[in-house]
């Protein structure tokens, strides 16, 4: 289960944005361990949004996952990769107050073997990237 950083968290009530960090690889492949995340708190929830949220039974525990559709009581919310687990389909609707924001923007860190100029390159090219709510990936989460 991807684990945040408790920073996603301080700063919550006085600055729209935060910063966390995933561990764990139930988003692969929109993100990965140790990708760095930028959090928008007061962002609008939509199908297909990476959200942050407390998780339902450990609230010290932050998780991100996608928010797949509004149910009654709150999202329902899935991994992107469906054999990590930890999702809704273990602990049910997320209540609205459990969900902290909304991940916009997506920074991966350079790994310590990319030294090659080409390897330099290609990471800076891809380094950072807006996290979208795809439409579509909430569709297919939707079908398992």
């Amino acid at each position: 289960m991807p684990e945040l950083s408790q920073d996603a968290e301080r700063g919550r009530a006085a600055q729209p944005f935060g910063w966390a960090e995933v561990t764990g690889p139930s988003m692969v492949p929109t993100l990965y361990h140790g990708d760095l995340l930028v959090v928008w708190h007061r962002g609008r929830i939509r199908p297909g949004a990476v959200v942050v949220l407390r998780h339902p039974f450990q609230q010290d525990l932050l998780v991100v996952k996608r928010a797949a559709e509004r149910r009654e009581g709150g999202w329902w919310v899935l991994g992107d990769n469906a054999y990590a687990g930890g999702d809704s389909t273990d602990y049910g609707v997320v209540p609205d107050e459990l969900i902290l924001g909304r991940v916009r923007l997506r920074y991966r860190p350079r790994k310590p073997g990319q030294r090659s100029p080409f390897a330099v390159a290609r990471w800076a090219l891809s380094a950072v990237r807006p996290v979208f709510a795809d439409r579509s990936a909430s569709r297919r989460l939707r079908a398992r």
